[in-house]
């Protein structure tokens, strides 16, 4: 099961405020609903491939609008080969829809109510429905962090940006090519959205997965550094090495100035040694760091000179 799976599965076990439930219900139909009509009657059909939100959906028809509905499972025919769950209402379906603010004089309203706007326990049970009927939520062992929720009204998808960052989540929104979205990429919103929502088992299983691989990335990230810097070190003192063996070749060493002789017998005995070790070994010391990278690149340059004069 994926982790958005998993979630999902949290939300439809959740035991909600029979108002509250309302909210949810109504982000279900507005999302994932469809009217027809036959014979002259309404008919909602409310689908999704998950199960466990038809049943969510006909326990909160059932329970708040004692409406009776029916559950179709249909098989798709085309790529996934998943099933099609729809919850099919037959009786009352305009009372439902006008109780719930999806229609407005027979024409659909995809604005969100300013009862649920103006209520945070009706904003989280609308989230929680509009995570159910279009949200996803990326693995966080993944490369990256994302949550989205897919609308197909942009008036919809901007109530739903305004919702999040109600609670301080930082969401934004995107077009897309047959819809809008509203998406969250930090992952401490994103933890953030799943305790609002009420799905607070994935939000700790979240905050444990990302608070191990974040501290991993610290470490690798160290380990990286001080391998960087160990290199760093490597080749300067190779390169040191390799001057002061030159001038010992072709002048000798005692060409050089005392305080130049003393550092490069030290750095030829000592090539393992970082610039703040020399310094803090080299007999007649301590020296500075910085005096150190002096004297030495000193002994470089007079390699380099003789070189130049060959």
């Amino acid at each position: 099961m994926t982790f958005a799976a998993e979630v999902k599965k949290e939300c439809t076990l959740l035991e909600v405020h029979k108002e509250h439930a309302r909210a949810e219900l109504t982000a279900l139909i507005r999302m994932n609903g469809a009217v027809s009509i036959y014979q002259q009657h309404f008919i909602l059909n409310v689908q999704s491939e998950n199960a466990a939100i038809a049943r969510r959906i006909y326990v909160l028809l059932k329970d708040y609008f004692q409406a009776e509905s029916e559950l179709i499972v249909r098989r798709k025919m085309k790529l996934k080969k998943n099933n099609i769950y729809i919850v099919r209402c037959r009786y009352r379906v305009h009372e439902i829809l006008k109780d719930l603010e999806i229609f407005d004089n027979m024409q659909l309203n995809p604005r969100v109510s300013a009862e649920i706007m103006n209520s945070e326990p009706k904003k989280r049970s609308y989230l929680r429905g509009a995570f159910l009927a279009g949200g996803s939520v990326n693995d966080p062992k993944s490369s990256s962090y994302h949550l989205e929720i897919y609308s197909n009204y942009e008036d919809h998808n901007e109530d739903l940006c305004n919702m999040m960052n109600s609670f301080h989540l930082n969401a934004k929104t995107i077009i897309r090519r047959n819809g809008y979205i509203t998406y969250i990429k930090e992952a401490e919103k994103i933890a953030d959205f799943l305790a609002v929502i009420g799905a607070n088992r994935a939000m700790l299983n979240f905050e444990d997965i990302r608070i191990v691989r974040d501290m991993r990335n610290s470490v690798n990230r160290l380990v990286n550094c001080e391998n960087a810097n160990l290199n760093k070190v490597i080749d300067a003192a190779q390169r040191q090495t390799e001057a002061i063996k030159l001038i010992e070749m072709k002048k000798g060493l005692a060409i050089l100035p005392e305080k130049l002789q003393t550092m490069a017998k030290f750095r030829l005995e000592n090539p393992e040694l970082s610039l703040k070790e020399l310094g803090e070994q080299i007999p007649g010391g301590p020296i500075s760091k910085s005096g150190v990278n002096h004297r030495l690149r000193k002994i470089v340059e007079i390699a380099e000179k003789l070189v130049e004069s060959d």
